[in-house]
């Protein structure tokens, strides 16, 4: 599933492509989405030229000068540059074409992902209750501490909490608390302020280094340029259980959490 750092690779890879550029039509091949595509949304962005495109969490925001399409990725979907009226292939269901000669195509094979349409995105149900973005000054190491007391839940499933900060899935969950040292079977109360500083830190860290690197490539995920991400060749943790700890040598374990799976070093994470 793409997570933060992808979603910000394609937000970067699409920016040059499309801000400033008009709308001169969409075309919806299938509104079977995890809610369906809007069926004026054609009406609704053709003609109009796109002023930014902005990335909320795992949501990009593509504001148009009246109005936004909200577009998520769902678990397997991505949104790339390709000619217009280039052939579509299975599961490629929307392209906004412009007038420059180039469309963003979605594709999505799961359909899990959305496109919707808000003239105030930001009170959007599916927005307005998000906690702060981790790269943020919003975010650190306090805010875990203050929030995690009393909390009898994992660790690793309280930092995933869109409400607690934005954008920390699976993946970069596994690697922070790996490189933080923290068990994530830890309960999150826990947890000391002085090792919550340090893992806001890591978190920061390795979010911004994946987005360096494009993103992690897993499944069929690639960047808004059609070029993979590289994060995932530097690995520590997530998908290695069986393998041995880079650091230490010991045999990394996979375990589930939360209804996930989850990896750590016995060694390294206490």
């Amino acid at each position: 599933m793409p997570e933060l750092p992808e979603v910000e690779t394609t937000r970067r890879g699409i920016v040059p492509h499309v801000e400033g550029q008009r709308v001169t039509r969409v075309i919806v091949r299938d509104r079977r989405l995890r809610w369906p595509v809007p069926e004026d949304l054609d009406a609704r962005l053709s003609g109009q030229r796109i002023v930014s495109v902005e990335r909320r969490a795992k949501y990009l925001l593509i504001n148009a000068e009246v109005g936004t399409l909200i577009a998520h990725l769902g678990m397997s979907g991505n949104l790339r540059l390709v000619p217009t009226g280039q052939a579509p292939l299975k599961h490629e269901h929307v392209d906004i074409e412009f007038d420059s000669g180039l469309a963003l195509r979605y594709t999505d094979p799961r359909r899990f992902g959305a496109m919707l349409w808000s003239t105030d995105p930001h009170a959007h149900e599916l927005l307005k209750g998000l906690g702060p973005e981790p790269l943020t000054d919003a975010f650190d190491g306090e805010r875990l501490f203050k929030l995690s007391r009393g909390r009898s839940a994992a660790v690793k499933p309280f930092i995933m909490d869109n409400h607690i900060v934005v954008g920390v899935g699976n993946i970069y969950a596994t690697e922070a608390l790996f490189a933080a040292g923290i068990d994530p079977r830890r309960p999150a109360g826990g947890i000391s302020r002085g090792r919550y500083l340090k893992l806001a830190v890591e978190i920061k860290r390795i979010l911004a280094y994946a987005i360096e690197r494009g993103g992690t490539t897993l499944r069929d995920f690639i960047g808004g340029d059609g070029q993979p991400g590289y994060f995932q060749q530097e690995l520590f943790a997530y998908g290695r259980g069986g393998e041995y700890c880079k650091v230490c040598g010991k045999v990394l374990r996979e375990i589930r959490l939360g209804q996930r799976a989850s990896v750590y070093c016995p060694g390294c994470q206490k």
